[in-house]
């Protein structure tokens, strides 16, 4: 039981850390990504020990809206790369059309 719980902190605290420390905002994304599966671990994970819960379809819930936000991260990714050139989220000074 411990096992689990430890490898989804430890899932948790690297995406943390790589939205935290990463400048490039692909790694934020993936940062985000991460912390998002150890969410899924946890809710899979409870599910098995109480099958009331509904974690399964908690956890299909939840990898279906990460796809959904890393498609449209991805997209605002590659918008502002095409328009500023870079893909440095600190590098951004303004906004524009």
């Amino acid at each position: 039981m411990e096992h689990t719980l430890i490898l989804s902190s430890i899932l948790f605290a690297a995406g943390l850390m790589t939205v935290i420390v990463k400048r490039n905002a692909i790694m934020v994304l993936i940062g985000i990504e991460l912390m998002l599966n150890a969410a899924n671990l946890n809710l899979v994970f409870f599910n098995r020990n109480n099958p009331a819960l509904s974690g399964h379809f908690f956890a299909l819930f939840v990898i279906v809206v990460a796809v959904c936000e890393a498609a449209v991260g991805l997209a605002i990714v590659l918008r502002v790369y095409k328009y500023y050139q870079t893909s440095i989220p600190d590098q951004l000074t303004e906004l524009k059309d």
